[in-house]
């Protein structure tokens, strides 16, 4: 069980003391297809400060620097504008950071992980915020990258999921997904997630439910966390004046019962912390029941279950998973207003596989030119 917080979380590092003015905090990216290490960037640099902006580049910028992205400007600025760590976005963010960027939106700094991004002529993105002393580093989420996810998709397999012994397939796909001919670049190659407690309470807030809040339960599969659920959660977040929003995550096995094929691309561990980054969501239940049962709703004082359009599979015994709340009369269909859904996202991307592989095979030969120059540096020393 695990609960949500506000927006909030500066935590004792942050500035801001009584009469002093808030420590105003910049990050940019392209913020294609998010997922949880972009929700981690996110919550380490507002704890840097009080007052966090996020530039995000436009579809032209990044196709100049890096080949297409696969989700519009307008989906990427509502999915940024989602994570609870946010404050503010700056739409069409230049895709180099200058001090230009940081005192138009008066900010004190810019923080970025501890990888390298480059410009299309092979420069560090941020060489002139680091000279003036206004850049900061912090850790990048191990276990996740977006070439991972993606190689996840184009390969049909499920060593991904939690508790199935890894595949050799998998395992030689790791091996040469993402990796150019010279060997492999520590910042785009794959490697496999490893859930801490730790990481589960950086990114829950501990709220209980208070008197007066609407106790809404959602559940499914919050596979590949996408624009999709961000405008279900939002409407269901609209129904109430006052809603404490629960998601019901079902396991791995679960999923691929009634998704089939390889899915969930993101196991478990991955879809806790990705639906937990979400400012809509307060509590997760980690392996929900399929079923939304009678005990479920009492422990939790449901007021109500809400269900996109998306269609029900019945449980493994034929029956209808919402028969409970039904009876109850507390169920409710909601219309997110979008039709995009994880097989969507899934074909978009297979759609675009040659330029992903094009892309990224681009980038580790520009990631390993960059270490060979540094390495030559070192050396001279």
């Amino acid at each position: 069980m695990l609960r949500n917080g506000a927006a909030g979380g500066g935590g004792p590092a942050a500035g801001g003391a009584a009469g002093q003015r808030p420590v105003r905090v910049w990050c940019d990216g392209c913020y294609d297809m998010v997922h949880y290490g972009h929700s981690n960037q996110l919550r380490q640099a507002r704890a840097m400060g009080d007052y966090l902006i996020v530039g995000v580049h436009t579809d032209e910028e990044i196709a100049k620097h890096k080949g297409p992205p696969v989700f519009t400007q307008e989906e990427r600025y509502k999915m940024v504008q989602a994570i609870k760590w946010v404050d503010e976005i700056a739409p069409g963010a230049p895709y180099v950071t200058t001090l230009e960027t940081l005192d138009k939106y008066n900010c004190d700094f810019c923080v970025h992980g501890d990888d390298i991004t480059l410009t299309i002529d092979g420069k560090d993105t941020y060489e002139e915020v680091k000279t003036a002393g206004r850049y900061r580093e912090c850790k990048r989420t191990q276990g996740v990258s977006t070439t991972d996810l993606v190689g996840r998709m184009l390969l049909m397999t499920k060593a991904h999921h939690s508790n199935i012994d890894e595949d050799l397939d998998y395992r030689k796909h790791t091996d040469n997904f993402g990796k150019g001919p010279k060997g492999h670049s520590p910042w785009t190659g794959v490697s496999q997630f490893l859930q801490t407690s730790q990481k589960i309470i950086q990114f829950a807030s501990g709220k209980e439910p208070q008197p007066g809040d609407t106790i809404i339960y959602v559940a499914g599969a919050f596979d590949l966390f996408h624009i999709g659920h961000v405008d279900f959660l939002e409407k269901v977040h609209q129904l109430s004046e006052r809603p404490y929003i629960i998601a019901g995550l079902h396991f791995d096995q679960e999923v691929n019962r009634y998704k089939g094929k390889n899915y969930p691309i993101m196991n478990i561990h991955e879809r806790t912390l990705s639906v937990l980054a979400c400012r809509y969501v307060s509590e997760v239940v980690i392996g929900a029941p399929y079923a939304v049962t009678a005990d479920l709703l009492d422990h939790f004082r449901v007021t109500l279950v809400c269900h996109g359009m998306t269609e029900v599979v019945s449980d493994k015994d034929g029956s209808d998973p919402y028969e409970e709340p039904k009876r109850r009369g507390i169920f409710q269909l909601v219309d997110s207003g979008s039709n995009l859904t994880t097989d969507l996202i899934v074909q978009r991307i297979i759609k675009n596989r040659l330029e992903f592989e094009a892309r990224n095979q681009k980038k580790e030969a520009k990631e390993l030119a960059v270490l060979e120059a540094m390495k030559k540096l070192e050396e001279k020393h």
